[in-house]
């Protein structure tokens, strides 16, 4: 099996950007720690701060966020990060090539109940002849992507990452090593298992609620099939599934807030997720347009997804693009 470096190098992958994905294993190494010695550690439950989203942190969702912040701007070839914890982008060293944005700890309302999450990342390159730091460096569409990826922590810790030419995974060994384990990862074409959350069923589209419906009617319904549902409040870990046996997820745009389009991170999640997905020949799409050729207006911007196995995704547009 091979290191993970190593493997990268074989690739002729930029050897600067080798060292990137390196230091930002080394914030995840440590993130696994913490998570595995949970209540152990003094790192569970929720804290008395709100991130930028209103959103309720939990104790471990400020730790990760702090080690990834003090990892990555330890490194000289880092620009800035940019956090879904964080109100603004942080940055580092004025000399820096990189642009690093990340969800510290996806699905972090598993964490006190032992159910997996994990860690997104993207990486972007500074925009040439741009010397002022700001938010605005990082507003790039997600086709300007260097690599993309994400770590489950899980019963074992798994790197899925592209660098632009597929998907690898690799899982972290008791050495400390990230190793190769599955090699050019392909979603498979079709597939009879979707992930939404149907609590939410009365607020979407209508166009939205039929598809779903047709779904649940299996064999009897026009689709001609049984489907199977699944929900893990983990994007991270409704994508792994995806990555390793096909299906679909979707967060659609609900009427709760009309104003905005989603529940998901364009930057943070929707991107990074959006590029694997594609890498592996899958479909990444808001249900009217792929989602990788957003403009990004700030970088909280949120984004309705629906992501997964191609036909599926497909199927699903296609049910948008009827007339109700």
């Amino acid at each position: 099996m091979q290191l993970l470096s190593n493997f990268l190098k074989h690739k002729k992958i930029d050897t600067e950007l080798v060292e990137l994905i390196d230091t930002l294993m080394l914030a995840c190494k440590e993130i696994a720690l913490q998570l595995r010695e949970g209540e152990l550690a003094g790192v569970l439950g929720i804290s008395d701060n709100t991130n930028i989203q209103g959103e309720t942190q939990k104790k471990l969702d400020i730790i990760s966020n702090e080690i990834l912040k003090k990892v990555l701007l330890d490194n000289p070839l880092v620009r800035g990060v940019a956090s879904e914890e964080e109100d603004h982008a942080v940055f580092g060293n004025p000399e820096g090539r990189f642009l690093v944005t990340f969800d510290p700890l996806d699905g972090s309302s598993n964490i006190d109940i032992n159910v997996s999450v994990g860690t997104i990342f993207s990486v972007l390159e500074v925009p040439a002849g741009e010397h002022e730091d700001s938010d605005s460096l990082f507003l790039q569409p997600g086709t300007q992507q260097l690599a993309a990826g994400y770590v489950l922590y899980g019963p074992h810790a798994v790197l899925s990452l592209t660098t632009g030419d597929g998907v690898n995974m690799f899982t972290l060994a008791h050495t400390g090593d990230f190793l190769l384990t599955q090699e050019d990862v392909t979603v498979p074409e079709t597939t009879a298992e979707f992930a939404i959350n149907m609590s939410n069923q009365r607020f979407w589209e209508p166009a939205m609620r039929n598809y779903i419906d047709d779904l649940l009617a299996g064999t009897e319904g026009p689709r001609a099939q049984n489907y199977n549902m699944r929900w893990i409040a983990s994007m991270v870990a409704e994508v792994h599934r995806i990555l390793t046996r096909g299906g679909l997820f979707t967060y659609p745009w609900d009427s709760r807030d009309p104003k905005k389009p989603g529940k998901l991170r364009l930057m943070y999640e929707g991107n990074p997720m959006s590029m694997l997905i594609e890498q592996a020949g899958g479909v990444s799409s808001t249900c009217y347009q792929r989602i990788m050729e957003i403009q990004p207006e700030h970088i909280h911007q949120r984004v309705s997804v629906a992501l997964g196995s191609r036909e599926e995704v497909k199927a699903l547009v296609e049910y948008h693009q009827k007339p109700e």
